[in-house]
């Protein structure tokens, strides 16, 4: 059928645009290749073209192809612009200020398809300079429009879909041996006591049914009598004609007039199709009888603790979820019925349409249940909520560590911090998706050192009670830890698994260079004052020893180190504290600058399209989000405390670590310390690098990176000048070295604009060449 321009009205032509707006997912269109879609629009600029703007003039709408099963191939979307600090809209573009010379050639054109408003701020804020990136929708996605690995995670466990290959796989015989025989069992225990009752022996034979459907459910099919039949399910068909290209008549039109057209103008013909009403369904009577209030007393009780228990287990393994939906059905459908309604057949054999399928399960484990989501929380994150509450009982509830030890507190709080880490993130993302800028930069500035502060914070404190630097030296090693992991594990992890799938992945390198350069602003200052101490303090060392008299062997001295205590206070320490004051204004001003370089005057340096993928006006009003704005500031509020409880006991517990364990406290502070609360940020990028979107697994790692630097370590400083626990900002050698390095090689990393596996190779190897180094460390001097 040949292109050429249709003669619809503009009333026709919308109605058309709205009965194809479903499919405008298909129809995406790239803005390179289509000149009406400009390169850069001023800040955050709106194109919506379609007949909602009238004023951008008539569009073409090509006629339908003779394969086609919609009007329009080509329905209008709305592509967001968006560059970093943009919150105006506009409907027409804008000349750039920058002209061509503000496009470097490492500018990199992204574009992005959102689902609606809500979550195309959420990615525009990912692009954003100082804001938490993160990978979840913050909305709730239709399930039609999600692939079908996510759609069979939610799918009902009634519904019997045609399955090809056979059910006997690795899975299914490890649910047998984890689950299947002593549920089995159970039913096989009881089944005699309810034939011992006479009264209950309907229900002896419902277990030897469940016994023999529970050893392996797979393939078989709980259905119940319906005296329904199939053909009142019958609904009709959707008829519809597609008026011809010259028609301009409306099919309404055509609908409404019908008693006067013509018998030969193509027109949707209504079809009456009679449906059988459904019968009223029979109340059943089994609620009435001995036999049911036997069963209720003797049989399930037990089942029912069989049951739930089956269902915590499967649940919190999360890849046998189906395993927990098949106990939950039993248990509040299956083992309620009538006896004999209780009907088992196997899925290949065909029966009646007298039937309805109460339970139907294929598989017991499925690897993508990773990706499953409640409320838009991560299973993962909803399975380990629990354990905070655990940690929170036996932490205050057991000081003299009676039941529990001191090692087992500490590793349950550690853990607690990574879920509540991600529900602070989770907020963080709903709030500023759901706000203006201003509220976004005030939360995420806020909030988005949170986890961190609250450890350093009350590590600092239970140090200064104790008399002990040892906690300092902890503090500085985790802050250490964290730089290094976020310059040169997040980045490389990222680029390893994002280069085995996509071979070799591009990234702005001028954004890599902004966030370069900071870095190496913040190691500058941060490890100054190290630099000054070296340069005018005194080398002491602990123990030297000499031969009187022999001058030939030469003079031996170990443990040697640079310190400012033993020199003149007003020579030494008098310039040191103004020095780190100093630093602690100059690292934020640096920080501040860096938001207005990259949110409002080079903000051209990036080339965000966000293109909303329901179409431009489908869905821009009919979000729903996860969580509202009020609610995800309760969440904020409410995981800081437990993150300030979790992270009290963690220190408190923290201390036969300390002093008993042979591992280094390097060691302890670079690793478990620093890392377990970014849990959640390695995660996130790790999602980036695997869409193909490195920059901003690379952004992830930068952006922590640079606020512990010129963020949490003033805030330090300034919480030490107000409470003096005795917080110094001067670090050990190892600290100095390994951080220095790091630099000058990620920003070496960074100057291409492009990575592959090999070059995340590289960085993950260094780090962990520079984890040996701090695990076979000695330990602090104050430890």
């Amino acid at each position: 059928m040949s292109n050429r321009k249709s003669s619809l009205m503009p009333g026709d032509a919308e109605k058309l645009r709205r009965r194809s707006a479903a499919d405008s997912a298909e129809s995406y269109v790239d803005p390179e290749q289509h000149p009406q879609f400009p390169r850069r629009q001023s800040q955050t600029d709106r194109l919506c073209v379609g007949p909602q703007h009238p004023e951008l003039g008539a569009v073409e709408t090509p006629p339908p192809d003779a394969s086609a099963h919609h009007f329009c191939h080509y329905t209008p979307k709305c592509f967001l612009a968006v560059h970093r600090g943009g919150q105006g809209t506009s409907a027409r573009s804008t000349p750039s200020q920058y002209g061509e010379e503000g496009w470097h050639e490492g500018t990199t054109k992204t574009t992005i398809r959102a689902e609606n408003e809500v979550e195309a701020h959420r990615e525009a804020n990912n692009y954003k300079f100082g804001f938490r990136k993160w990978k979840g929708n913050v909305t709730e996605r239709p399930i039609e429009d999600r692939s079908d690995v996510i759609k069979e995670l939610y799918s009902d466990l009634s519904i019997v879909k045609p399955r090809e290959g056979s059910v006997v796989t690795f899975g299914n015989i490890v649910y047998v041996f984890l689950f299947g025989w002593w549920t089995s069992l159970i039913y096989l225990l009881i089944c005699p006591i309810m034939f011992l009752t006479i009264f209950g022996a309907p229900y002896g034979k419902l277990c030897l049914k469940m016994a023999w459907y529970f050893i392996w459910p797979f393939g078989k099919s709980l259905e119940k009598p319906s005296d329904v039949a199939k053909s009142s399910m019958v609904k009709p068909p959707k008829c519809e004609v597609i008026p011809e290209e010259g028609d301009t008549e409306d099919s309404e039109d055509h609908v409404k007039d019908k008693d006067s057209a013509p018998l030969l103008v193509s027109s949707p013909i209504p079809v009456d199709i009679p449906i059988p009403e459904a019968p009223a369904r029979k109340t059943s009577k089994h609620w009435c009888r001995i036999s049911t209030y036997v069963w209720l007393f003797l049989g399930y009780p037990v089942l029912a603790v069989v049951h739930s228990l089956a269902c915590v287990l499967s649940w919190l393994l999360v890849f046998t979820i189906p395993v927990a939906k098949m106990n939950a059905r039993t248990l509040t459908t299956v083992l309620l019925m009538a006896p004999e309604d209780v009907l088992i057949h196997r899925l290949d054999k065909t029966h009646g349409c007298e039937a309805r399928v109460i339970l139907c399960c294929y598989q017991a484990f499925n690897v993508y249940y990773y990706k499953y989501t409640v409320q838009g929380i991560n299973i993962f994150a909803l399975n380990l909520l629990p354990l905070v509450l655990i940690t929170l009982i036996i932490g205050y509830a057991d000081h003299e560590n009676n039941y529990f030890s001191a090692e087992t507190k500490f590793a349950t709080a550690i853990t607690s911090i990574i879920p509540l880490s991600y529900y602070i993130g989770m907020g963080i993302a709903s709030i500023s998706a759901q706000s203006n800028f201003a509220v976004g930069a005030v939360v995420n500035a806020t909030f988005g050192s949170i986890t961190e502060m609250t450890f350093y914070i009350t590590a600092l404190l239970q140090g200064h009670h104790a008399a002990t630097k040892c906690y300092e030296e902890i503090v500085k090693a985790a802050l250490t830890g964290t730089l290094l992991g976020c310059i040169l594990f997040i980045p490389g992890i990222c680029m390893i698994i994002g280069g085995i799938k996509h071979r070799e992945q591009r990234f702005n390198s001028r954004s890599a260079g902004v966030s370069s350069a900071l870095l190496f602003i913040s190691i500058g200052g941060v490890f100054a004052p190290t630099l000054f101490s070296k340069t005018f303090g005194n080398l002491v060392c602990e123990s030297c020893s000499n031969i009187p008299g022999n001058a030939s062997v030469p003079f031996i001295c170990k443990d040697c180190h640079y310190d400012t205590s033993q020199t003149d206070p007003h020579l030494i320490l008098t310039h040191i504290e103004p020095l780190v004051y100093t630093i602690s204004v100059l690292l934020p001003a640096s920080y501040l600058i860096g938001l207005i370089f990259t949110l409002k005057t080079h903000s051209h340096i990036y080339d965000i399209h966000i293109s909303d993928g329901q179409g431009g006006h489908a869905h821009g009003g009919h979000h729903v989000v996860h969580w509202s704005r009020w609610r995800a500031l309760g969440v904020l509020i409410v995981a800081t405390v437990l993150m300030a409880c979790c992270a009290d006991l963690s220190t408190e517990n923290i201390e036969p670590m300390l002093t008993h364990s042979s591992i280094s406290q390097y060691f302890i502070g670079v690793t478990v310390l620093a890392m377990v609360p970014e849990l959640p940020e390695i995660v996130n990028g790790i999602q980036f690098a695997l869409q193909n979107n490195i920059s901003l697994s690379l952004e992830v790692g930068s952006c922590i990176a640079v606020q512990v630097c010129m963020i949490q370590i003033p805030l330090l400083i300034l919480f030490n000048a107000f409470y003096d626990v005795g917080f110094v900002l001067l670090f050990s050698d190892i600290h100095l070295w390994a951080s220095i390095f790091s630099v000058i090689l990620v920003n070496y990393i960074f100057m291409d604009g492009k990575c592959d596996y090999f070059q995340g190779t590289a960085l993950v190897v260094v780090y962990l060449i520079l984890l040996a180094l701090y695990f076979f460390a000695p330990s602090p001097r104050s430890c």
